[in-house]
């Protein structure tokens, strides 16, 4: 399969000579399944057959590790860079992987931030995309990846219930002041299909990702099923798209990660990459 190019990042910004493409995904506030949005979004590429990494930025609540089943500590080569964990067709980082699972990270921002590059500078072997599942909200962990790291572009998750999409705007328009393009929303639990009945029941409102969408001229990426075989996959460690690649849930994500990658084409090239050590 080819390779994916690199695209075009901030200015004064080029991508990393072992990621062609960083991809940060955000939300507005928790709560909206942007993880497993991340994780699933990113084992779709990799089931496409892109190099597809995901890295876990969330410091303070990082989810990744139980999402894809890791445990044990990641390896370092030369006692400086670590070496990433792979888990079903994905090379993954997170600073859940470098501490005990009830360990609270009480860190102030600066600290969170100086752990968010050294996470970055890991030995990723020539990933085509790599998934970055931000925390919520735009605090420090955001700025620094908006000013210092080369983005090639941003999803943005929501629900469609109101009070999810006014948080998402504000993270959009965060990307926006910084040079960031959104490549895109997704829309989270969108619509329930009982398993006895079949019934369509649309438990957190209707259409307010794709409203958001057209108010920001943005793609709608997916309008994603709210479905328990996504929670509960997510809590075995193998997600639904690893689990279930044939189910419809599954489907979905495919369908977002295939019009990321297209939104990501009709982006410019990029220059010559830098290696992460110059950051």
């Amino acid at each position: 399969m080819p390779r994916l190019p690199a695209h075009a990042v901030q200015p004064g910004l080029s991508p990393l000579a072992n990621v062609r493409n960083l991809v940060a995904v955000a939300s507005g506030k928790g709560g909206v399944g942007k993880s497993t949005t991340a994780v699933n979004l990113a084992l779709a590429l990799a089931q496409d057959g892109w190099r597809a990494g995901v890295l876990d930025a969330d410091i303070y609540g990082p989810s990744i590790p139980t999402m894809l089943g890791l445990s044990g500590r990641p390896d370092s080569p030369d006692g400086k860079t670590i070496e990433p964990m792979r888990a079903h067709g994905l090379q993954a980082m997170s600073i859940g992987l470098l501490v005990d699972a009830d360990t609270p990270m009480i860190w102030r921002g600066p600290m969170a931030t100086s752990a968010l590059t050294q996470l970055l500078d890991s030995r990723w072997d020539d990933l085509d995309v790599l998934v970055v599942d931000l925390p919520p909200g735009t605090g420090d962990i955001q700025l620094t990846l908006a000013q210092k790291i080369p983005v090639a572009g941003a999803v943005i998750v929501t629900t469609p219930q109101e009070i999810a999409t006014l948080d998402a705007r504000k993270a959009l328009r965060m990307f926006e002041k910084v040079n960031v393009p959104v490549l895109g929303l997704i829309e989270n639990m969108a619509v329930h299909v009982c398993s006895n009945c079949g019934h369509a029941e649309h438990v957190f409102g209707t259409g307010g990702g794709e409203r958001m969408a057209a108010q920001y001229g943005v793609p709608l990426l997916a309008s994603l099923p709210l479905d328990v075989a996504i929670r509960e996959q997510s809590d075995a460690g193998v997600p639904i798209v690893a689990a279930q690649p044939a189910s419809a849930a599954a489907q979905a994500y495919r369908g977002a990660a295939r019009r990321l990658v297209e939104a990501l084409q009709a982006r410019p090239r990029a220059g010559r990459p830098i290696p992460t050590s110059l950051l």
